[in-house]
């Protein structure tokens, strides 16, 4: 096989073996074959285009079922990315993989979420996820994405899979039955073929497959941006809700506060286009002037320092038009992305990765039943985004607003509520989701109790969605990668 020569940040040999070789260097270190990077076409049964959460999932399901997987990641762990906040349905899989102890080390337990306002009496309203319905485990964690992603990419490398850091896909052909030749570009210049019987896209928001064959389209029902940063010195909960995540609306979207094991603060905020047209400025006072404009985030800034630069990421949600086909399959953030409102990406990511490792063995071994598992996982994966988009597209709605901030759990609504919120959007319900349709039932009164504001915030809402705000360009400034 191809290997490439990266040095990796948590071991300091540079030997030219791939990150899967280096972590079974007890039984097996191959060298790089001789004329390897003139030209050589190495063969594989899956090629994982991104080692982020769904790729590296994905890879380490495959290889366990006995298939020779390639993983190509761009980039090098550990690498900064937000969405750090995890959901109680993530636990599931991440002790099927044997990883659930080591991301409790490294994480700060979160036993539920904080819904906030400035407009509201009660200021802050708390909810626990050990009041959901059917949890196994009643809370998740908050953990610093650079090390939850390295620490999955070394479990998927350790567990057989081919693991290239540092080496990006420039090109892909399909091929006769329906296998893909991948060609890529190390860090040294050289470039490296594979032939691959299936293709996989987790390439997070760069979305390669999509945005290549131009079905990368933009989410005409919500469009926003983030700008944010991590910070030193926020004030933080004190007890048994000091690793809540907390979400603010304010005026122009909305706010998260993760607290993280380290004592840094992520914060950000999600906002309509209107107002980020309006920035004056460097990034980083743009973070801090709209991170003020709500009392209760300046408060718990109030001593805080922004640690590193701002950033920003724009055209913030957008779905792929297909997920899959014969010999290919996008993932995660690659195929969808949602506002993260919810916390809702990383496990989007491992779910579907559980799932697409089982229908892309499947398809392996039978073309049409592969083919049924396929269009099944697809079905399945949209159900479980329109669940939470419906409340996603709402959230900054003043009915919405006014039911988080004044709870009750008439016909089981809070519990159903706060079950999808922890991450229940794929389980068959058999009645379970009438509370669901009573709580929307209400959502619709209340919309016609506060016609009014609710007005405004239709016709606002309908007005950004023709702004577009990239992150590559004014007034935003340049977004991390995230593969």
């Amino acid at each position: 096989m191809l290997q490439t020569a990266t040095a990796l940040p948590w071991r300091d040999d540079a030997l030219p073996v791939s990150l899967g070789q280096r972590m079974r260097n007890e039984r097996v270190l191959e060298p790089v074959p001789e004329g390897s990077a003139a030209g050589a076409v190495d063969r594989c049964d899956v090629l994982v285009i991104g080692g982020g959460p769904a790729g590296a999932t994905l890879s380490r399901l495959l290889a366990e079922k006995g298939r020779h997987v390639v993983l190509l990641e761009k980039d090098r762990h550990p690498r900064f990315h937000i969405g750090e906040s995890l959901l109680p349905m993530n636990l599931p899989i991440l002790e099927r993989l044997g990883l659930l102890e080591q991301v409790r080390a490294i994480g700060l337990l979160k036993p539920g979420v904080e819904m906030c306002s400035d407009s509201h009496p009660s200021g802050c309203q708390t909810y626990r996820f050990e009041k959901a319905k059917n949890l196994r485990y009643p809370y998740a964690f908050e953990v610093r994405r650079s090390e939850f992603d390295a620490l999955l990419m070394r479990h998927t490398a350790a567990g057989g899979a081919c693991v290239y850091e540092g080496v990006k896909v420039i090109e892909v052909e399909p091929l006769a039955d329906d296998a893909t030749k991948v060609t890529a570009r190390d860090e040294n210049g050289r470039t490296l073929t594979w032939q691959a019987r299936f293709l996989v896209d987790a390439s997070g928001r760069s979305a390669f497959l999509a945005t290549r064959s131009g079905r990368k389209v933009k989410n005409p029902k919500h469009n926003a941006a983030a700008v944010f940063g991590h910070f030193e010195n926020a004030e933080r909960r004190h007890g048994r809700d000091e690793g809540n995540i907390a979400l603010y609306w304010f005026a122009h979207g909305w706010i998260w506060m993760i607290p993280l094991r380290d004592g840094t603060m992520s914060v950000g905020a999600v906002c309509w286009p209107d107002y980020l047209k309006g920035r004056k400025g460097s990034l980083d006072d743009f973070l801090w002037d709209t991170l003020r404009l709500s009392p209760g985030v300046a408060a718990r800034l109030s001593r805080a320092r922004l640690k590193g630069a701002a950033q920003a990421t724009g055209n913030y949600s957008y779905r792929a038009t297909r997920m899959s086909g014969p010999g290919f399959l996008l993932l995660g953030d690659a195929y969808a992305f949602i506002d993260p409102v919810f916390s809702s990406g990383v496990y989007l990511g491992l779910k579907s990765a559980v799932m697409g490792a089982d229908a892309v063995d499947t398809w392996l071994q039978d073309r049409k039943a592969g083919a049924q598992r396929l269009a099944a996982l697809e079905k399945e994966l949209s159900r479980g985004l329109a669940r939470l988009s419906w409340f996603i597209y709402r959230f900054t709605t003043p009915a919405i607003h006014a039911l988080f901030m004044a709870p009750r759990n008439l016909f089981g609504m809070e519990q159903a509520v706060l079950s999808l919120l922890a991450g229940d959007v794929f389980g068959q319900r058999r009645g379970g989701d009438l509370p669901l349709v009573l709580f929307k039932g209400l959502y619709y009164v209340t919309t016609g109790l506060l016609w009014a504001k609710s007005w405004a915030a239709y016709r606002r809402r309908k007005q950004n969605r023709a702004i577009n705000v990239t992150s590559d360009a004014p007034p935003l400034g340049s977004t991390p990668s995230d593969t």
